[in-house]
């Protein structure tokens, strides 16, 4: 075993700490969700450099890339909510029926309790860290799991988390499958996984024992639907942005474009331009260029690579785990390819005949994390975004609503379930309680509610307890208002209230 992992038979004492912790009701108080999140953005930038080191030794990104996506990233979080804190936790009071006017009537945001947070290694500090911020917001304790792929990462945060956050509350278990799988046997309040479709299945059915719910962030194949009439330069330079970033290895990256026929070669042209642009010459020697995770995963996308014509690239250096940035024409819709997420650095083309069929191509596929469209009739885009189903959506760019705390992030169907990122993870992470203070008063044997129910009560039930659909509060609606309330005080006079 290695030496950095938590040992199997200390992780049930471990959850059931943090259970115990939680139960004494620390972490529901403004003050100290507050006080954690700071806490973690302390942690954040007082060790940015070591963060952006161990980041870069394990998933072989440029430091300037680890700073952007993942430490800026978790930073926008934590201020979001830290800023929005005290309005997402207010008790909301919802518009109700006449007959509950009188009554308390209340949704409070309330913790789930103890969170698990089992994280990818592509982005290993954003993916432990983003789902944690909405974690405590919502005022939950947390179990944080980062992949054993990045070791570097996970023994940092196994070292500060206890130095800055609560040890009793927020707690880090390190491991790999023996780990993971003992964790997956206790009893967690909510589950968020972020992942492949395979392992997300193993979380699921585990959670299912404890009838947990869960967060699912799966990944897929994510389209590039290109219109003909679109900037062609504009659509190259952000395509190859989202899908070299981080070699490829990103859940929402570009993965295959749709394009009628004519547009390829433009593309392809607007690409190799792009490539150039941002690495050089020659990519491998670009700082900004990064590298496959192992021989595995690089051994895997050589493999693809073999689905279509090479035009751009395909120079491979399995000692350096290098792929260039490639590009294959002439792919068949149903090679290898196509058929799984690529996480590298390749982007086939597919032509199609029109806007309609790419819509067709997406629609007989899996559902994916995200879709993106390039076209300069926003006609098309809104058609697009509108006769397809996807985790996400954006008209002309890629991969840009991960940076918006303000959008919930999460997949649809075989790309996953729930969403997270600012408010939508604080709701996500806490449960709505519905809450009603009644008054002991207006009470009477004879009540409206209580049997025998005459036909006379059942009347006046009609009159004030059945909602009536309403268009808007002209001054008409507004004298039925005024009648009604008449009405039920005078019911209430006489029979009681519910």
């Amino acid at each position: 075993m290695t030496d950095w992992y938590t040992q199997v038979h200390d992780i049930p004492k471990l959850v059931s700490e943090v259970r115990d912790a939680f139960n004494t009701g620390i972490t529901r108080p403004l003050q100290w969700r507050r006080e954690q999140l700071l806490a973690m953005l302390r942690l954040l930038t007082e060790n940015d450099s070591e963060f952006v080191e161990a980041v870069c030794a394990d998933v072989h990104k440029s430091r300037a890339e680890a700073n952007l996506t993942e430490l800026f990233l978790v930073r926008n979080e934590i201020a979001d909510a830290v800023s929005h804190l005290e309005r997402w936790c207010k008790t909301q009071k919802p518009s109700v029926a006449l007959v509950n006017k009188l009554d308390g009537v209340q949704i409070r945001p309330e913790p789930r309790g103890v969170i698990l947070n089992m994280s990818a290694w592509n982005y290993p500090a954003q993916l432990i860290f983003a789902p944690v911020v909405a974690a405590i917001a919502a005022g939950n304790s947390c179990i944080i799991k980062p992949s054993e792929l990045a070791p570097r990462t996970a023994q940092l945060v196994a070292r500060l988390v206890p130095k800055y956050m609560d040890d009793r509350c927020i707690k880090v278990v390190n491991g790999a499958i023996p780990e993971t799988t003992e964790l997956l046997k206790q009893k967690f309040d909510y589950i968020m996984y972020t992942g492949s479709g395979r392992v997300g299945k193993i979380v699921m059915t585990a959670a299912a024992q404890h009838l947990t719910p869960v967060c699912l962030e799966l990944g897929g194949k994510s389209p590039v639907i290109v219109d003909s009439n679109c900037d062609i330069e504009v659509a190259s330079r952000r395509i190859a942005w989202g899908r070299w970033t981080n070699c490829g290895q990103t859940c929402v990256a570009a993965d295959y474009v749709l394009c009628e026929k004519s547009m390829v070669q433009p593309l392809v042209n607007g690409l190799r331009k792009a490539i150039k642009s941002f690495y050089g010459e020659d990519p491998k020697q670009s700082p900004d260029y990064g590298r496959l995770l192992n021989s595995i995963a690089f051994n895997r996308v050589r493999k693809l690579m073999q689905s279509g014509k090479t035009v751009i690239g395909g120079e491979t250096d399995e000692k350096e785990l290098y792929i260039a940035p490639t590009v294959l024409v002439d792919v068949d819709r149903d090679a290898p390819i196509m058929l799984e997420e690529i996480f590298g650095p390749v982007l086939p083309i597919v032509t199609v005949e029109n806007i309609d069929e790419a819509i067709q191509f997406v629609n007989s596929r899996d559902k994916p994390l995200a879709l993106y469209v390039f076209s300069n009739n926003s006609a098309v885009c809104e058609k697009v975004i509108g006769r397809t189903s996807s985790g996400a959506a954006l008209a002309n760019d890629v991969m840009m609503h991960c940076s918006v705390p303000q959008l919930p992030f999460g997949g649809v169907g075989e790309s996953g379930m729930g969403a997270y990122h600012g408010k939508h993870g604080f709701d996500l992470l806490s449960h709505m309680k519905p809450v009603m203070m009644k008054g002991l008063g207006l009470e009477s044997a004879n009540s409206l509610r209580y049997p025998p129910l005459t036909a006379k009560k059942l009347r006046w039930l009609n009159k004030i307890a059945v909602a009536k659909p309403s268009s808007g509060m002209g001054m008409g609606s507004k004298l039925m208002v005024i009648l009604a309330v008449a009405a039920a005080v005078f019911a209430a006079k006489r029979y009681g209230l519910f």
